[in-house]
């Protein structure tokens, strides 16, 4: 994990509660919403500072930024966080890993759970089902693009043309929860918060996708922005990150 500013400093920005409260604009991907919200609520009684959430899909994030959008820390795949740097868009150094999470598979609660143990039963299960659910790819959503990859790998594109229920980022599941899907696929983080929805499993370890969402700073980033980007890297995410379906990113 790398950054620009010295963890201590940062710590100790975190632990004092400033004289006057500041409002830090922060960019999120669905995946990592939860966890987010959750801190920046602990992160404001703790200092006074208020976090305003933005949220979109990595894609998204990345438009905002470079579209020269108001905001001081920018949270999206570690791929996209490491991009916006390289282009001058986030502070130089100011990379911080925060969250690592999979992708699952979820139906209604009390619906039968299908097969996803193999592949073979991951593609039978898709072929069985009147309705499948999964980010949009067009949206930019990390999940969708590589999902719609491997039903095409799976040679199951055409098949299951008819019965996708795609939408632009936000919680998928919910069209599971409403009726509208039978099946769903998302990060497990975006299946979580989703209430009458039953996690069935992980997609089967061949075809597993485990992304890490990073954060980086604004070129202008106040302190406060800088010392909640180390706050969702501290010992107060853990804990957080376990209850969202998340884990703190391997070395």
């Amino acid at each position: 994990m790398r950054r620009a500013w010295p963890l201590a400093s940062l710590a100790l920005a975190v632990l004092a509660v400033s004289a006057e409260a500041a409002e830090v604009k922060v960019f999120v991907t669905g995946a990592s919403k939860a966890i987010t919200q959750s801190l920046a609520e602990s992160y404001r009684a703790r200092t006074g500072h208020v976090i305003i959430l933005t949220a979109d899909t990595a894609g998204g994030v990345a438009k905002r930024v470079e579209a020269g959008e108001s905001f001081e820390v920018a949270m999206a795949t570690k791929g996209v966080v490491n991009d916006l740097i390289a282009k001058g868009k986030l502070a130089t150094g100011s990379h911080a890993d925060i969250a690592s999470t999979s992708i699952g598979v979820a139906v209604k609660e009390g619906a039968p759970k299908p097969d996803i143990s193999s592949v073979d039963a991951f593609k039978k299960t898709l072929l069985a089902a009147q309705t499948v659910a999964y980010v949009d790819p067009a949206s930019g959503g990390t999940s969708g693009i590589y999902i719609a990859q491997q039903i095409e790998k799976l040679g199951l594109t055409e098949a299951l043309k008819p019965k996708l229920r795609l939408q632009s980022g936000g919680y998928v599941a919910e069209k599971v929860a409403k009726g509208e899907a039978e099946i769903v696929i998302h990060q497990v983080s975006e299946i979580i918060p989703v209430k009458g929805v039953t996690i069935i499993g992980g997609l089967p370890a061949e075809i597993q996708l485990v992304t890490t969402y990073s954060g980086g700073l604004a070129p202008n980033a106040s302190e406060a922005a800088k010392a909640f980007l180390a706050y969702l890297t501290g010992p107060d995410a853990d804990n957080v990150l376990k209850t969202a379906g998340m884990e703190k990113p391997k070395p």
